[in-house]
């Protein structure tokens, strides 16, 4: 099974590249993050012209999560457990055949200094709490999408110019390998080890074509996941395209 996991920042602004990219590189599943509209707004023709089925958290003009799949989709929750008051669409979990997926938009949290960052920090908290619940049942799990963490220096093109960023933040990193640490497997990482892989270029100054990069988007495996991992990889293609979205789709193979 090719899992994939990619922050369209707009399907609707993005639906050209994202039926390409669905006929081209024939994922069995994708995650969609900053998916930026509502449900009923969703452009479900055109995904299941090209042979998908939906399922969609949505929100207008901000946030928004969906997961596409070629089989029946059945989802268990559509928000992040754990604050009822909650209302940002940002996590959509479910299972496709034997495996479960969840599609997650972590909060960004920048200004550090303003609410957004605490509110990064406990959402970080609750998916946590999630994972911990998610590895007790042993299932395949997959854990996709834009978490906006650079996890090492490694992940960054300019680690000094970015450490006081939301994203790089010694405490937005100790949040990560906290989850991580429950028995989770980036599955790029894992057999891509070497630095200066990206997912990320924002518009601004040119930095996609200096390759100025941030590695944010990631998909995390439980240990039943991990243990069939046969490949992975950070398509760049569609960042490449004529008005692309600023991340770029994160893959890997399950067998």
């Amino acid at each position: 099974m090719k899992i994939a996991t990619w922050n369209v920042n707009s399907v609707k602004a993005r639906i050209t590249h994202l039926v390409d990219y669905l006929k081209t590189a024939a994922p069995d599943v994708l995650l969609l993050q900053e998916i930026k509209c509502v449900d009923k707004e969703f452009p479900h023709l055109e995904i299941e012209a090209a042979g998908y089925r939906a399922a969609v958290a949505g929100q207008k003009t901000y946030n928004g999560v969906s997961i596409l799949a070629k089989q029946k989709i059945d989802v268990v929750v559509s928000r992040l457990p754990g604050d009822t008051a909650d209302e940002q669409a940002r996590y959509i979990e479910a299972d496709v055949g034997t495996v479960r997926v969840a599609s997650i938009y972590l909060p960004n949290g920048n200004p550090v200094d303003t609410p957004k960052y605490g509110y990064k920090l406990a959402w970080m908290e609750r998916l946590h709490e999630r994972v911990r619940a998610l590895l007790k049942t042993e299932l395949r799990v997959v854990l996709g999408g834009d978490y906006n963490v650079a996890p090492t220096d490694d992940d960054v093109y300019d680690p000094e110019g970015w450490k006081n960023d939301a994203l790089c933040k010694p405490e937005t990193r100790a949040a990560f390998r906290k989850t991580l640490y429950l028995g989770l497997t980036d599955a790029v990482h894992a057999l891509h080890p070497e630095p200066h892989h990206y997912t990320y270029w924002d518009y601004m100054q040119n930095r996609w074509a200096r390759d100025h990069g941030l590695r944010i988007d990631h998909l995390l495996l439980s240990p039943q996941a991990a243990d069939r991992l046969t490949a992975s990889g950070i398509d760049r293609g569609p960042r490449a395209k004529d008005k692309a979205s600023d991340h770029t789709p994160v893959w890997c193979e399950i067998g």
